[in-house]
């Protein structure tokens, strides 16, 4: 007995050994030695931790792919875990919010979900339907639900063989606990959920009654344009991404070439996390995972890369019913003329107290054929004895994730990826970019967009364009059936694409700008607007491509590169000649800012001197009206608007003054390199960083910094440039390179920390193996198995 304990206790540390610092090869199985059935992966690293996870089934593939994220993120996801299952003020108290990131370690936060924990648990019990997520799952794949449980498996399996060993952010804390596949319905249903009820939290936690509640009364502050305009514009100012799918046409040698720049949060499950899944004969697919989502979401396999950007379609609308006054509960509402009777959710949540009790609160939620009841006093969007106002969510119950990402992993063309994206209509909120080894290239907006057509909107159905709102008394203002969608949703048949062998490219703006060369109209106004001018990050990024085709004709993998980093800030570009031209004035700090910026390069390189300035400068410029010489041209939307109007320019040398005086009292040089004052601090060390914000500055490569400047710069991103990749082919397969700049890790202790932080600081961009040889031959190759 005692030669037998002393045996699994050996095991036991090997195996803790092997996996958490991919030490030696080895297995884990049962701490006895005794065989494992049921199952199996293996689990292999590469440079940077990057995780080559390969079994003979799906649900293996999910087990072996959460025991290596639970090595590296295991407290962040047992945080937001917590999120998910409504459980934050049982364990944090009711008035906190989500944990927040510190020095790069782990945050629960969500960045388009600012509420309070007991906000954010009566939404996700109340708004997420586990038993119709269960449902809807179970007429799904039986990949998908492999892939799930065993993701499920792996993860409890972690927790299990380091009871006791976990990190210090999540040491002994009572909230790390197992999970289930139940559990991981609801990380992907919070995942849909981002660009429409997610933002709409605490509107929908408002409109729950409870014993003892009272409405509170608040005067309108807002117009309902202004709070719509808010929740669109709270997922766009949060995330964001960049991305080109080169053709045939234009390559060195006729191949396709991808690349793929998501501007994502540097913390939370919205990080991505570098993986490689195979099934042999079945799926074999590389690049990221999107946090707890067991699947390649951006990536490549043999024959074609693919990633997403956010899409500026318009995931939701609301409708406003009216009630029947005979029920005075006001749960009661009127379609065609005929009472509905609206469904109830009742929600219980636990409350800890100061005093480490732990009290019940219950709220109960309501439900129309349209949607959830929500409340906005502000905004005069109110639930009163005559009408009342519910959010339309598409993505409510979209489970339809896991399935569209493997059918899009599985495509051997852009056109099978293309079918991929029509039949399953699982993408919540993202486009399509992608590109083949024939070169053939794609954008697609088959997101999941309420159908409403775009004649709806000159209809009397719309009863409130602010609000988007239709009118939920008549059922033939709902949402259009259309044939091959599910009910209410577009099909990406009839949404935007494209299909080229010249190039196709996306960065957050509307599908009308997807190659200049052509501008297609003609869409539901839910997709986008169109004819508009375009933000400086779009425009920077089909200027710089098409200059570089005009001075070359063909480009290579090594040219993208490039592109990708080049950091010109379009702004500068657009403005500072006219600005240090007509820089006359007998204002020493003026002129000494003018010869500042006629010296800076106009990029945001660690070099860049006057970069910090220019910033400061047109953070607050970029607000005067009426600035631009020449308008904004249709017909021309990469070039238009440009020129600063005369009348601006006094504006325009206030604000200069203005931010040169800033840096003035700071002690920061008008001429300082960008480097000196923008960094990452990770275990004490600092790590320069290139880039600027992105949308107002026109910078391609967007990084979002935590603070403001003081007199040391700007401190710590919070979400910007993640994972970068780009990838062609050559004849046995594809050929990538790329990083992810923030690392694998969130756990300071783990050497995948910060590890390419200084890759992303020198743009130093890393091959990623891909074929058996390649991750073989990786000179940090290390292999596991692990199995139950």
């Amino acid at each position: 007995m005692e030669r037998a304990r002393r045996t699994g206790l050996r095991t036991w540390i090997a195996a803790a050994v092997c996996l958490t610092m991919g030490a030696c090869e080895g297995r884990v199985g049962r701490p006895d030695g005794s065989p494992a059935h049921g199952l199996i992966a293996e689990v292999a690293r590469t440079s940077h931790g990057i995780v080559h996870v390969k079994a003979n089934d799906f649900r293996s593939l999910g087990y072996g792919l959460a025991y290596a994220y639970a090595q590296d993120n295991v407290c962040m996801f047992a945080d937001t875990l917590l999120t998910v299952r409504g459980e934050r003020s049982r364990y944090f108290g009711a008035e906190a919010m989500a944990t927040q990131p510190v020095r790069g370690e782990y945050g629960a936060a969500i960045d388009y979900l600012h509420v309070r924990n007991d906000d954010s648990d009566f939404f996700f019990k109340g708004y997420l339907d586990i038993e119709q997520l269960k449902a809807n799952y179970a007429a799904g794949s039986q990949e998908g639900r492999d892939m799930l449980a065993g993701y499920a498996a792996g993860y409890n399996r972690y927790l299990r063989d380091f009871a006791g060993k976990l990190p210090a952010a999540c040491a002994g804390a009572a909230w790390v606990k197992p999970i289930t596949v139940e559990d991981m319905y609801l990380v992907l249903a919070e995942k849909a959920l981002h660009a429409s009820g997610e933002v709409f939290a605490k509107e929908f936690a408002d409109a729950g009654r409870g014993a003892g509640m009272t409405v509170t009364q608040r005067a309108r502050s807002m117009s309902p344009q202004q709070f719509i305009a808010g929740k669109v514009d709270l997922v766009r100012s949060s995330l964001g991404s960049n991305a080109l799918g080169i053709g045939r046409d234009l390559t060195v040698d006729g191949r396709g070439i991808l690349m793929g720049n998501p501007h994502y949060p540097w913390t939370s499950t919205d990080r991505f996390y570098q993986a490689h899944l195979t099934v042999p004969g079945k799926y074999d697919a590389m690049g990221v995972i999107l946090g707890g989502i067991p699947i390649i979401t951006i990536g490549f396999n043999k024959d074609v890369a693919w990633t997403h950007t956010v899409t500026a379609a318009v995931h939701f609308t609301t409708f406003r019913l009216a009630l029947d006054r005979s029920d005075t509960s006001g749960t009661t509402y009127l379609v065609d003329g005929k009472p509905v009777a609206m469904t109830s959710r009742p929600v219980t949540i636990d409350v800890l107290q100061a005093d480490g009790t732990v009290v019940k609160r219950s709220r109960t939620f309501y439900f129309s054929q349209y949607g959830a009841v929500i409340v906005k006093p502000e905004a005069g969007v109110l639930w009163t004895p005559s009408e009342a106002w519910v959010l339309g969510d598409p993505n409510r119950n979209n489970t339809r994730l896991m399935d569209q990402w493997l059918a899009i992993g599985r495509a051997g063309t852009v056109a099978e990826l293309k079918s991929a994206l029509d039949t399953v209509v699982g993408l919540p909120w993202v486009n399509t970019v992608a590109a083949d080894r024939a070169g053939d290239v794609l954008y697609a907006d088959a997101s999941v967009v309420p159908s409403v057509p775009a004649q709806r909107f000159a209809s009397d159905c719309l009863v409130m364009p602010a609000l988007l709102a239709f009118d939920g008394t008549r059922s033939s203002c709902g949402w259009v059936k259309e044939p091959g969608a599910p009910e209410g949703i577009f099909s990406p048949k009839q949404a935007p694409f494209m299909l080229r062998t010249d190039y196709v490219g996306n960065s957050n703006d509307s599908y009308w700008l997807t190659n200049p060369r052509q501008l297609p109209t003609g869409y539901s106004p839910m997709y986008g607007r169109i004819n508009v001018e375009q933000m400086l990050r779009t425009r920077i990024g089909f200027k710089q491509m098409e200059e570089f085709l005009r001075q070359h004709q063909r480009i290579s993998m090594a040219d993208v590169e490039d592109l990708v980093f080049a950091n010109r800030v379009y702004a500068g570009e657009l403005v500072v000649p006219d600005l240090v031209s007509g820089c006359t004035a007998p204002d020493l700090v003026i002129s000494a800012a003018c010869g500042a910026l006629a010296q800076w390069d106009k990029k945001a390189n660690l070099d860049s001197k006057g970069a910090v300035l220019f910033r400061e400068f047109w953070n607050s410029a970029s607000q005067i009206p009426d600035k631009w010489e020449i308008p904004f041209n249709p017909a021309d939307p990469v070039n238009t608007p440009f020129g600063v109007k005369p009348s601006a320019l006094p504006a325009m040398y206030s604000a200069l003054r203005a931010a040169a005086l800033k840096l003035q009292g700071l002690g920061i040089p008008l001429d300082a390199p960008l480097g000196a004052y923008q960094d990452e601090t990770r275990n004490g060390a600092r790590y320069p960083l290139h880039g600027a914000i992105g949308d107002i500055d026109g910078s391609y490569n967007s990084i979002h910094m935590a603070t403001p400047l003081d007199a040391n710069g700007y401190h710590d991103v919070v979400w910007g440039t993640s994972y970068v990749q780009v990838v062609t082919f050559d004849q046995s397969g594809p050929v990538a390179q790329g990083m992810l700049v923030y690392g694998q890790s969130v756990d300071p202790k783990n050497r995948y920390y910060a590890d390419q932080l200084p890759l992303y600081s020198r743009k130093e961009w890393q091959n990623l193996p891909f074929s058996p040889d390649q991750v073989r031959t990786d000179p940090a190759y290390r292999v596991q198995k692990i199995f139950e």
